[in-house]
């Protein structure tokens, strides 16, 4: 089972205390962690191990979005910050479109992500 983990500059520390919540669930359980690169930092710094790819801006949200069009993926959490700008939205758009595309379960706010997390955590 592989987690894609996005999240925007005003999302990363929303990103950290989201999945701090569900630390032991997701360290028990056999779940590999994938992330864009400063998020997967921040991801690191908080004690997950996690993939690190490459910035969003500059093909991260790309990568993701191919892993999920190969259906590596079991879902995508992208904690978006609706209300600032981003020189790459159309590869967000993109990445969001692929995943719908392709079925994977996407949740772009903490509460569709603890959603998805306690349905998830559930079965393992």
């Amino acid at each position: 089972m592989k987690i894609a983990l996005i999240a925007h500059d005003g999302k990363k520390a929303d990103m950290v205390h989201f999945l701090s919540g569900f630390k032991d669930r997701l360290l028990q359980a056999d779940v590999d962690l994938v992330a864009t690169g400063t998020t997967g930092s921040h991801i690191e710094k908080a004690g997950f191990e996690v993939q690190k790819l490459l910035s969003g801006p500059i093909g991260g949200d790309a990568q993701i979005a191919a892993m999920a069009a190969q259906k590596e993926l079991t879902m995508v959490i992208f904690f978006r910050d609706p209300l600032d700008k981003h020189p790459h939205e159309p590869d967000v758009q993109m990445l969001m479109r692929i995943c719908d595309v392709h079925n994977i379960p996407l949740a772009t706010n903490p509460a569709s992500a603890e959603l998805m997390f306690k349905a998830l955590t559930q079965t393992l």
